[in-house]
């Protein structure tokens, strides 16, 4: 069964972009992964944190490809500071690639992140933290040399890893907590019910004893020859 990775991609704007995010979703796919992107193969009308959130726990990796969605052509950094810095036809990709970088870095997960050359340098897309950035051309020859197919059967091993250990942990933790209802009293579980829960219970106890009345009476009669 493919391993679910979410897909930090901004909306597309040109053939170029979506033709490069195509080609890393069908390298993705050739490679036993599920890439659930929100707004371009899931949608949900939750607020959008909260949408990444679910879905990225859902994950076992993350893949951040960063392109151009704004263009600076002339403009000033920390303007009136004595930092002040004249851009000159800077090229910056959507936020979101930073936040949702910054929600799986914080889930331990293995990150693939590509960036658009040319792109400022900032933040979680600068190559000085825990993952390689990857600067490309926005061609699907990029995806093919060498040294991206190297990073990506890295990331890959490392996805995998995270899958299994997840797995592992997953199956162990529904062992502790099935021991330790076992070894509750019917006490301790009627005073973890809300009213709402232990209505549930009595309802469907109090069916379940009417169907055994009703099965129980029947056989008497059919028994005692009874009409």
């Amino acid at each position: 069964m493919p391993i679910d990775v979410f897909v930090s991609v901004g909306r597309t704007s040109t053939q170029q972009q979506e033709a490069f995010v195509r080609a890393v979703e069908d390298l993705l796919r050739a490679n036993d992964f599920n890439p659930r992107a929100l707004g371009r193969n899931e949608w949900s009308s939750e607020q959008p944190l909260r949408a990444v959130g679910e879905r990225m726990e859902q994950c076992n990796g993350a893949v951040v490809i960063a392109f151009e969605r704004t263009q600076i052509n002339d403009g000033v950094e920390k303007r009136g500071s004595l930092d002040e810095r004249a851009l000159r036809n800077e090229k910056l990709p959507t936020v979101w690639n930073q936040i949702e970088a910054t929600m799986a870095y914080v889930l331990g997960y293995p990150l693939l992140v590509i960036v658009e050359e040319g792109l400022k340098d900032e933040g979680l897309l600068e190559a000085r933290y825990d993952w390689y950035v990857q600067h490309v051309l926005l061609s699907r020859e990029s995806l093919a040399t060498p040294e991206f197919q190297g990073i990506f059967a890295d990331w890959k091993k490392r996805v995998e890893r995270q899958h299994v250990s997840r797995g592992k942990a997953v199956e162990e933790a529904k062992s502790v907590r099935l021991a330790d209802v076992e070894k509750l009293t019917l006490g301790q579980i009627l005073n973890a019910l809300t009213i709402r829960q232990l209505w549930a219970v009595i309802s469907a106890i109090g069916g379940a004893l009417a169907a055994v009345a009703t099965v129980a009476f029947m056989l008497g009669r059919m028994i005692g020859g009874g009409s």
